[in-house]
Formats: structure tokens, C-alpha cells, sequence
């Protein structure tokens, strides 16, 4: 409600927003990558496999594929390769909450699920486990 100052009415005047916000694929894709390579345990990114259904899909940045659906939830395949000492099934749930409490606070978007792939292990100094 405003008050006019000659007239001392009030009158009815409607909240708008100041416009319309869109966030590009690739902001969501470096909120990923940066989040992930954060997590203990996370060598670098993989490169995403890819097959002929796939060569074409937009949304699709060096070891994340991102699809944004239309009711503004994300879904992200994270591609990793782990460092040798890491412990897979943590360092992986790590990821998720890392990411998906990222996206939320960052860019206030819901998060559908989060997967990670884990595509190698980093071995240093190329040592290969002896069984």
C-alpha cells in the first residue's frame, strides 16, 4: 500500500518481481565440477563415455551431464576418478551432499539426484594393487 501525500488515500498497488533470473548449464556445471573436486578423495574429472544417442545431447560438460527438468529440478552424472587411498562408497556420498547442498544454496534450484560414476582409481606412481 502507498500513501499519497496531497490526497491522504491509500491505494492498492501490486508486488512485482524485478524480473526473471536464468542460470546456464554451464554455471551449473562449474558449481558441480568445483564442489566435487573439493571432496577428500577426488583425483580430477573423467571424461563422460559416449555413444552415438549421446553425441549429440546438449547440457554436457567435460565429466558432468546435466539435465534441468521443466519443473527447475537438476539431475547430474558426475564422472570421477578417485585417488588410490580414497574410500569409494564415502567419497561418493561425500560428492552428493556436497553438490546437491551447492546447487540449493547457490542457485536455489531443487535437486532431482545426483550420480557419480566412478570411472578410475588414481594409482601413484602407476602401481597396480597385487592380489
Amino acid at each position: 500500500m502507498v500513501k499519497t501525500k496531497d490526497l491522504g488515500e491509500t491505494m492498492a498497488t501490486t508486488e512485482r518481481p524485478p524480473g526473471k533470473t536464468t542460470i546456464a548449464p554451464g554455471v551449473l556445471a562449474t558449481i558441480i565440477k568445483l564442489t566435487a573436486l573439493q571432496v577428500e578423495g577426488v583425483s580430477r574429472l573423467a571424461q563422460i563415455p559416449s555413444s552415438v544417442n549421446t553425441l549429440f545431447t546438449r547440457n554436457r560438460d567435460y565429466g558432468v551431464d546435466i539435465t534441468v527438468e521443466e519443473d527447475g529440478s537438476v539431475y547430474a552424472d558426475i564422472h570421477l576418478i578417485l585417488k588410490d587411498k580414497a574410500n569409494i562408497r564415502e567419497t561418493s556420498k561425500q560428492v552428493q551432499e556436497d553438490v546437491s547442498m551447492a546447487i540449493s544454496k547457490m542457485v536455489g534450484m531443487e535437486v532431482g539426484s545426483i550420480n557419480v560414476h566412478i570411472e578410475d582409481i588414481d594409482y601413484q606412481n602407476n602401481q597396480v594393487l597385487e592380489d
